[in-house]
Formats: C-alpha cells, sequence, structure tokens
C-alpha cells in the first residue's frame, strides 16, 4: 500500500520493488485534497545522466556571460562568474535541447498527468532552476495562476529532481488546501511583484517536498509555494514543466493559433474553452519583464529575510 513519510511525500512502488508509474485513487485523492505529490522514481538513473549533463554543458556556456539573456538567467548575487558560474535558471530548456524535450514527453510522466487533469494534455512551459550551493537564490511564496490565469484550473506544474531535494538545499514547500482558496494578491502598492503578502498566509503551515533525484512534485497551479535558499554544500537542480487541459485557455491571450496547438501532446485542439468559476486577478500593472527573480526583487521585504538588506 501507499505510504505517506513525515514530509507529505507518498513512497509508492510495486511488489517487486520497482516503482509505479500510474497513479493510484489515494495519490489522486490526496492531490485533490492537498495540492500537491511527491512521487519518487519517476526518472531512471541513465535519465538523469543524460540530464545532468547536459545540465553542465549548460553551466559552462554561461561562464562566458555577465548579464541575461533570452536563455540564460544567472544568479549574480550568488557571485557568478567566469571562473566559477551560477546558472539560476535556462528558460525553455526544451526548446534548448532535445534531452530536455524528451524528458517534457516521457510517457510515464504523461500517463501522471493524464490521471490528474484528463487525457487532454497541452504543454504550458519549461524551465530549470538551479540554486547553486552555499547561497542559491530563494523563490518567494506565490501561486503561479497569479502569473497566468484561465478559463479553468486544471493546470499543474512538474518538478523533476536532478538532485536530492532536501531542506537544506532548498526544497520546495506548499501551503496544503491552499489551491482551494482565493486569488492571491500578488501585489505591493498596487504593482505587480509576483509574490504575495505574509499577511495572506501562515508560513506555519508550510510542508516541504523533499525527494530523492529522479522523483517529481507535482503542485496544482493555484497552490502557494516557495523554497528557501540552498544552506548546504550540494546544488539543488529542478526540471520545472507546467501543463494545461487543453480546454483551459489563458485570460491573457494564446498567441498564435498554430504554434498554440502545436503544444498539444495528448489529444486534440478545440475552440471551446472550458469556463469554470474559479477566482482570478490579473498579474497588471507590472513593472516590467524578466524572470520571476527578477519580478520578485522588486518586493521590499523577503519571505525569508527581515529585510532586502539581510
Amino acid at each position: 500500500m501507499p505510504a505517506i513519510d513525515s514530509h507529505g511525500t507518498l513512497k509508492i512502488q510495486t511488489e517487486t520493488g520497482e516503482p509505479a508509474m500510474a497513479l493510484t485513487q489515494e495519490q489522486i485523492d490526496s492531490y485533490n485534497e492537498n495540492g500537491y505529490l511527491g512521487v519518487e522514481g519517476v526518472f531512471s538513473e541513465q535519465e538523469l545522466q543524460d540530464l545532468r549533463r547536459v545540465t553542465e554543458e549548460f553551466v559552462h556556456q554561461s561562464a562566458e556571460l555577465t548579464e541575461h539573456t533570452e536563455v540564460f538567467d544567472l544568479d549574480l548575487g550568488a557571485g557568478h562568474s567566469k571562473e566559477s558560474p551560477k546558472l539560476r535558471r535556462i528558460k525553455s530548456p526544451h526548446e534548448q535541447h532535445a534531452v530536455y524535450d524528451a524528458a517534457m514527453r516521457k510517457p510515464e510522466l504523461l500517463d501522471i498527468i493524464e490521471d490528474l487533469i484528463g487525457p487532454n494534455i497541452r504543454l504550458h512551459h519549461t524551465k530549470l532552476n538551479m540554486k547553486a550551493p552555499g547561497g542559491g537564490q530563494q523563490v518567494e511564496w506565490h501561486t503561479d495562476w497569479g502569473f497566468y490565469p484561465a478559463t479553468n484550473d486544471d493546470i499543474l506544474e512538474i518538478g523533476v529532481t536532478f538532485d536530492d531535494m532536501e531542506i537544506e538545499n532548498g526544497c520546495l514547500y506548499v501551503i496544503p488546501g491552499s489551491h482551494k482558496g482565493p486569488a492571491y494578491d500578488h501585489h505591493e502598492d498596487g504593482m505587480f511583484v509576483g509574490a504575495v503578502s505574509q499577511d495572506d498566509f501562515s508560513m506555519e503551515d508550510a510542508v516541504p517536498i523533499t525527494l530523492k533525484a529522479g522523483g517529481i512534485s507535482i503542485h496544482h497551479v493555484r497552490e502557494l509555494h516557495g523554497s528557501a535558499p540552498n544552506i548546504s554544500d550540494r546544488p539543488r537542480r529542478l526540471l520545472l514543466m507546467g501543463y494545461s487541459a487543453v480546454d483551459a485557455f489563458p485570460l491573457t491571450g494564446y498567441g498564435d493559433w498554430e504554434k498554440w496547438n502545436s503544444d498539444i501532446l495528448r489529444g486534440e485542439p478545440t475552440n471551446e474553452p472550458r469556463l469554470e468559476k474559479v477566482p482570478v486577478r490579473v498579474a497588471q500593472p507590472t513593472p516590467g519583464g524578466g524572470s520571476i527573480f527578477e519580478i520578485q526583487d522588486t518586493m521590499k521585504k523577503s519571505h525569508y529575510a527581515d529585510s532586502k538588506a539581510t
């Protein structure tokens, strides 16, 4: 039978000791109730080796850079330099290398997603977030829904762990059940800052998702989540991939119709959005573009420090 460890991660294995690749009803019920799951052993050791190798190649490429690009987001606060490159994010990695694209399309992963949002699945985005040892940057508390609300909320985020994801190296934290709450305000002084106020929730309710390398985290688009800085001597690399139901249409528009439909991984296109009564706040006005890190840097106060100066 499935077992849930002290950090809320579901440990699912078959009688032979091999990881099961389809969700049980207990897992589905837990996701629907709590808004998140952790599943071990979804990616093999060979797949992890390939993902790590390619990622290191990108890190080495970033060593020549001194500012962000359309592909690379540098961790300048952690001391990025040519001698010691600190890459904070690879943007849309599935467009940069076939290894990431294969991970995004992994059939067993899509089977898991299908159990949660149905058989018609569209890729929403990919990004590879990395926290360097000894100071890799935090991600402030937010919901993905705050950035991209849609006509319905059958949207989720998958995180593939390249390293053991633990409390010390900045694992993902969630607020169980928060996906059933309001559309949390991500504004400060009327401007969108990509994070919620500490007055809107209690960090004491947070639960860490700890996983071995090769496991996946899953969280609902409306789930409150964040992660602290990496204070360990180990990296924390997390390939994040967003998926939505095909009939979840973004309220901010979908761009080119043919391009948008080319992101469908299972099922057929539809021009009939499914409309559900879900709470929404639009991510406007915004101080400018950039990654979530740059947007959250406009906050007056971090959730993880007494002030931005400490």
